[in-house]
């Protein structure tokens, strides 16, 4: 796979971004995989050039395994012993071995007095593991605690999605599988 979007979700606001943002991408970049934290690689494949990390803003910063339980009983679900999330499952990667992209994004609430965004903690965190940033961190507004997104996030997730590959492409403009994504989805000529 040439791409991997890796997300965590609460209440489902940030699954519905990640696959917008996979579906944006598998539209002009077939070999791209979505996969929640839980089911994640701590080894990036080989042939891996973009991960693209997702998760909710909680408490200021990407979730602890408390604000995840308190997430959990908001739900109505039983709390686990233990869950893997961004912040640990990020922790956990191995260094890659040649040059691998990444971009983060988080969900927050819609609110301009609310501070901290998961997807920066992420993108640092990604930074320090040997990954190359390739895109400012990105935020998707929801509603309230447990949502629903704000109008229009997923059609912005989903063309962020597309613009991430287009940044892909432009950072291999010699490897001949981003030529090929190039023609295939060129406009007509007339």
């Amino acid at each position: 796979m040439r791409a991997l979007v890796v997300y965590e979700s609460s209440f489902g606001n940030t699954a519905e971004i990640a696959r917008a943002v996979w579906e944006g991408m598998f539209s002009r970049m077939p070999d791209v995989a979505l996969l929640d934290v839980a089911g994640a690689p701590h080894r990036v494949p080989p042939e891996l050039d973009l991960l693209v990390v997702g998760g909710p803003t909680q408490a200021f910063g990407m979730s602890r395994p408390a604000t995840r339980a308190d997430a959990q009983a908001q739900s109505g679900v039983t709390p686990a012993e233990s869950t893997t999330g961004v912040r640990e499952w990020v922790a956990s990667l191995e260094r890659p071995e040649r040059a691998v992209y990444a971009a983060t994004f988080d969900t927050r609430i819609h609110s301009p007095h609310v501070p901290g965004s998961a997807a920066i903690g992420a993108m640092r965190a990604l930074r320090r593991a040997g990954f190359q940033l390739t895109a400012e961190a990105e935020c998707f507004w929801v509603m309230g605690t447990k949502g629903p997104l704000r109008e229009g996030e997923t059609e912005r997730a989903h063309a962020w999605g597309v613009e991430l590959t287009g940044l892909l492409s432009a950072l291999h403009p010699t490897d001949p599988r981003a030529q090929a994504d190039r023609q295939v989805h060129a406009p007509p000529t007339r």
